[in-house]
């Protein structure tokens, strides 16, 4: 392993150069033109490291890319997406620039550097021979930050044909890769009621004010924290004016939870929801977008094999679990052993320190390539 440390170290430079030429190319979600462009960057610089680069074309989003290495039976998927919360012009509030050992701008630790990591142990695997008996297939996606509801089934569709899954998200501040993490999701509930004068004939009202206020006391009820289990209502509007009793009210409220036992209880629980004054009705819509990505027996077997790898490189490597979801929750809910978090080492995403550390790149896609080259078909 210390020689594709070495390969990987003496390639600091186009990694570098990789990452900056990537970060410059702005691609914030919801402008699909900027975040396309910097897909015609990624495509030059994939098809350059030999692989065969297949866009998928979203006309409601930013166009996907998958890109293949290899041409064997066995395959691993890398994942991750290219576009950012950052919108187009940040880059001139969070220049790039290096400070402290480590490179600043909007996107680089979530998740670009990643990318080019597994970029580059994917070239020490195709010019070393390494690849063997496996293909690599990279599926680069544009929407992950707003859900991922127009890659969703690509990222299925590609892990159901894999023995593992690589997810390039970054790892924890300290390094770990990440074994585990809570489903994510939103629910919507709306209380209609019946408006009537707050002060000549309240009692003709039914206040959808006040009934929401019974069933947020409700939903708080849910969380449980012990079990990792969290509830956040983050948004509330409702009613019209103060002598007015409020016809209509609703609630956002955000939920994680560790297990896909623990999301279906709180999804029941959720719709299960009802009115304490008859006369009002409550709607609930929304749900678990993000199933939770559970520490599996696959999942484990995956960070073995990482930890030995690293071992090798002269490091311990840890592990983590995260209330943060990524598009490997989708993967290994499906059963297909998932590790994620192997991507740069930094901090900041979606804040305006974001950063990582350079010294790490190298080293990073040195355990990536160790961990590609010893995994071993199921069973």
């Amino acid at each position: 392993m210390q020689e594709v440390l070495d390969w990987c170290r003496a390639e600091r430079t186009w990694l570098r150069q990789t990452i900056d030429a990537l970060v410059r190319l702005e691609s914030p979600t919801t402008d699909k033109a900027a975040v396309d462009r910097c897909g015609v960057e990624f495509r030059r610089r994939l098809e350059a490291l030999g692989g065969t680069v297949r866009r998928l074309e979203r006309p409601d989003a930013g166009d996907h890319l998958r890109a293949e290495f290899g041409t064997g039976d066995r395959q691993i998927l890398l994942l991750g997406h290219f576009d950012t919360v950052w919108p187009r012009g940040q880059i001139e509030r969070m220049p790039i620039e290096e400070r402290g050992g480590c490179l600043y701008g909007p996107g680089v630790y979530d998740m670009k550097a990643g990318l080019a990591v597994g970029m580059l142990a994917t070239r020490v695997l195709v010019e070393t021979r390494l690849l063997a008996s496996r293909r690599v297939v990279m599926l680069w996606t544009t929407d992950e930050e707003t859900g991922s509801a127009t890659s969703r089934a690509a990222i299925e569709d590609e892990a159901r044909q894999s023995e593992a899954v690589l997810v390039l998200e970054p790892s924890t501040s300290d390094g770990s890769v990440k074994t585990s993490r809570k489903g994510c999701g939103a629910f919507q509930v709306a209380v209609d009621g019946l408006s009537a004068h707050a002060g000549v004939e309240p009692e003709k009202g039914a206040s959808a004010i006040h009934e929401l206020a019974r069933q947020v006391v409700r939903v708080i009820d849910l969380q449980d924290l012990a079990r990792g289990v969290s509830v956040n209502v983050g948004t509330i509007s409702g009613g019209s004016r103060t002598n007015v009793i409020a016809e209509h009210a609703e609630i956002v409220v955000d939920v994680r939870a560790p297990t896909l036992a623990d999301a279906a209880r709180l999804e029941r629980a959720m719709r299960g929801l009802t009115p304490v004054d008859p006369r009002t009705r409550i709607v609930v819509t929304g749900g678990f977008d993000r199933p939770p990505m559970e520490r599996s027996a696959g999942v484990q077997r995956l960070f073995a094999i990482a930890h030995d790898v690293a071992r090798e490189l002269g490091r311990e490597l840890t592990e983590a679990g995260t209330g943060g979801g990524s598009d490997g929750n989708f993967t290994a809910a499906l059963g297909v052993p998932t590790l994620d978090g192997l991507g740069a080492v930094g901090d900041g995403a979606h804040a305006l320190h974001e950063h990582v550390v350079l010294v790490e790149l190298p080293w990073r896609a040195a355990l990536l390539a160790g961990l590609m080259a010893r995994i071993e078909a199921p069973g």
